[in-house]
Protein backbone atom coordinates (compact mmCIF):
# COMPACT_ATOMS: atom_id res chain seq x y z
CA UNK A 1 0.00 0.00 0.00
CA UNK A 2 1.46 3.38 -0.90
CA UNK A 3 1.39 6.36 1.45
CA UNK A 4 -1.50 8.18 -0.27
CA UNK A 5 -3.64 5.04 -0.12
CA UNK A 6 -2.94 4.70 3.62
CA UNK A 7 -3.85 8.37 4.11
CA UNK A 8 -7.09 7.91 2.17
CA UNK A 9 -8.03 4.75 4.11
CA UNK A 10 -7.20 6.02 7.61
CA UNK A 11 -10.26 6.52 9.81
CA UNK A 12 -10.86 7.01 13.51
CA UNK A 13 -11.80 3.51 14.64
CA UNK A 14 -13.91 3.21 17.76
CA UNK A 15 -14.71 -0.53 17.68
CA UNK A 16 -12.10 -3.28 17.68
CA UNK A 17 -12.11 -7.04 17.16
CA UNK A 18 -10.96 -9.20 20.06
CA UNK A 19 -7.80 -10.16 18.16
CA UNK A 20 -4.23 -9.60 19.37
CA UNK A 21 -1.60 -7.69 17.40
CA UNK A 22 1.49 -9.77 16.73
CA UNK A 23 4.84 -8.71 18.16
CA UNK A 24 6.16 -8.44 14.60
CA UNK A 25 3.49 -5.95 13.53
CA UNK A 26 3.78 -4.01 16.79
CA UNK A 27 7.53 -3.66 16.24
CA UNK A 28 6.87 -2.39 12.72
CA UNK A 29 4.54 0.29 14.12
CA UNK A 30 7.04 1.32 16.78
CA UNK A 31 9.84 1.49 14.22
CA UNK A 32 7.69 3.78 12.06
CA UNK A 33 7.45 6.10 15.06
CA UNK A 34 11.18 5.85 15.73
CA UNK A 35 11.88 7.01 12.16
CA UNK A 36 9.72 10.14 12.47
CA UNK A 37 11.54 13.46 12.17
CA UNK A 38 11.86 15.74 15.20
CA UNK A 39 13.12 19.30 15.55
CA UNK A 40 16.92 19.29 15.82
CA UNK A 41 16.64 15.50 16.08
CA UNK A 42 15.92 15.92 19.82
CA UNK A 43 13.46 12.99 19.89
CA UNK A 44 11.68 14.33 23.01
CA UNK A 45 9.10 11.56 23.01
CA UNK A 46 8.50 8.19 24.60
CA UNK A 47 5.79 5.63 23.92
CA UNK A 48 4.34 3.35 26.56
CA UNK A 49 2.86 0.15 25.09
CA UNK A 50 -0.07 -1.11 27.16
CA UNK A 51 -1.33 -4.62 26.39
CA UNK A 52 -2.44 -5.78 29.84
CA UNK A 53 -6.27 -6.01 29.84
CA UNK A 54 -6.61 -4.75 33.43
CA UNK A 55 -4.43 -1.72 32.76
CA UNK A 56 -6.30 -1.00 29.51
CA UNK A 57 -9.54 -0.99 31.52
CA UNK A 58 -8.06 1.44 34.06
CA UNK A 59 -6.87 3.72 31.26
CA UNK A 60 -10.31 3.49 29.67
CA UNK A 61 -11.85 4.63 32.97
CA UNK A 62 -9.62 7.74 32.90
CA UNK A 63 -10.98 8.77 29.49
CA UNK A 64 -14.13 10.42 28.21
CA UNK A 65 -14.69 7.59 25.69
CA UNK A 66 -15.63 4.04 26.62
CA UNK A 67 -14.13 2.08 23.70
CA UNK A 68 -10.43 2.64 24.37
CA UNK A 69 -9.92 -0.40 26.58
CA UNK A 70 -11.41 -2.66 23.89
CA UNK A 71 -8.34 -2.22 21.68
CA UNK A 72 -5.68 -4.91 22.22
CA UNK A 73 -2.97 -2.24 22.44
CA UNK A 74 -3.00 1.30 23.75
CA UNK A 75 0.00 3.48 22.98
CA UNK A 76 0.52 6.31 25.44
CA UNK A 77 2.53 9.02 23.68
CA UNK A 78 4.57 11.20 26.03
CA UNK A 79 6.80 14.23 25.58
CA UNK A 80 9.42 15.95 27.68
CA UNK A 81 8.62 19.25 25.93
CA UNK A 82 4.96 20.31 26.12
CA UNK A 83 1.47 18.80 26.22
CA UNK A 84 0.83 19.38 22.50
CA UNK A 85 4.34 18.66 21.25
CA UNK A 86 4.32 18.51 17.45
CA UNK A 87 7.30 16.16 17.39
CA UNK A 88 5.30 13.55 19.26
CA UNK A 89 2.25 14.01 17.05
CA UNK A 90 4.40 13.32 13.98
CA UNK A 91 5.54 10.08 15.63
CA UNK A 92 1.93 9.06 16.27
CA UNK A 93 0.86 9.98 12.74
CA UNK A 94 3.60 7.76 11.27
CA UNK A 95 2.27 4.92 13.43
CA UNK A 96 -1.35 5.46 12.36
CA UNK A 97 -0.44 5.24 8.68
CA UNK A 98 1.63 2.07 9.04
CA UNK A 99 -1.22 0.63 11.12
CA UNK A 100 -3.59 1.17 8.18
CA UNK A 101 -1.13 -0.57 5.84
CA UNK A 102 -1.13 -3.54 8.27
CA UNK A 103 -4.94 -3.75 8.34
CA UNK A 104 -5.21 -2.09 11.76
CA UNK A 105 -7.23 0.87 12.95
CA UNK A 106 -6.60 3.50 15.59
CA UNK A 107 -8.10 6.64 17.08
CA UNK A 108 -6.33 9.72 18.42
CA UNK A 109 -7.46 10.42 22.00
CA UNK A 110 -6.84 13.78 23.68
CA UNK A 111 -9.73 13.73 26.15
CA UNK A 112 -8.44 12.03 29.29
CA UNK A 113 -7.51 12.67 32.90
CA UNK A 114 -3.76 13.22 32.48
CA UNK A 115 -3.06 13.07 36.22
CA UNK A 116 -4.79 9.69 36.44
CA UNK A 117 -2.94 8.33 33.38
CA UNK A 118 0.37 9.52 34.84
CA UNK A 119 -0.43 7.88 38.17
CA UNK A 120 -1.44 4.58 36.55
CA UNK A 121 1.70 4.36 34.41
CA UNK A 122 4.28 5.91 36.78
CA UNK A 123 4.92 8.79 34.37
CA UNK A 124 7.16 11.46 35.94
CA UNK A 125 5.59 14.82 36.78
CA UNK A 126 7.68 16.76 34.23
CA UNK A 127 6.58 14.50 31.35
CA UNK A 128 3.42 15.32 29.39
CA UNK A 129 0.93 12.82 28.00
CA UNK A 130 0.35 14.10 24.46
CA UNK A 131 -2.25 11.55 23.39
CA UNK A 132 -3.47 7.99 23.68
CA UNK A 133 -3.70 5.75 20.64
CA UNK A 134 -5.81 2.61 20.91
CA UNK A 135 -4.85 0.23 18.08
CA UNK A 136 -6.49 -2.96 16.86
CA UNK A 137 -8.22 -4.75 14.04
CA UNK A 138 -11.31 -2.69 13.11
CA UNK A 139 -14.75 -4.06 13.92
CA UNK A 140 -16.28 -1.20 11.91
CA UNK A 141 -15.69 0.50 8.58
CA UNK A 142 -16.73 4.14 8.93
CA UNK A 143 -17.17 6.35 5.89
CA UNK A 144 -14.73 9.17 5.32
CA UNK A 145 -16.12 12.40 6.74
CA UNK A 146 -16.75 15.12 4.19
CA UNK A 147 -13.71 17.27 3.52
CA UNK A 148 -13.63 20.91 2.54
CA UNK A 149 -12.39 21.56 -1.00
CA UNK A 150 -8.70 22.44 -1.34
CA UNK A 151 -9.71 25.90 -2.57
CA UNK A 152 -10.98 26.66 0.96
CA UNK A 153 -7.92 25.22 2.67
CA UNK A 154 -5.01 26.29 0.50
CA UNK A 155 -3.81 29.63 -0.82
CA UNK A 156 -0.71 30.44 -2.81
CA UNK A 157 1.92 33.06 -2.04
CA UNK A 158 -0.26 34.90 0.53
CA UNK A 159 -3.01 34.07 2.99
Amino acid sequence: MDVMEAIRKRRSIRAYKNEPISDEILQKLLTAGQLAPTGNNKQPWKLIVVRDPEMRKKINDACAQDFIGDAPVILVACSSKEPKDMNTTIVVDHITLVAVAEGLGSCWIRSFDEAKIKELLDIPEEIHVVCLLPIGYPAENPEMPERKPLSELVSYEKY
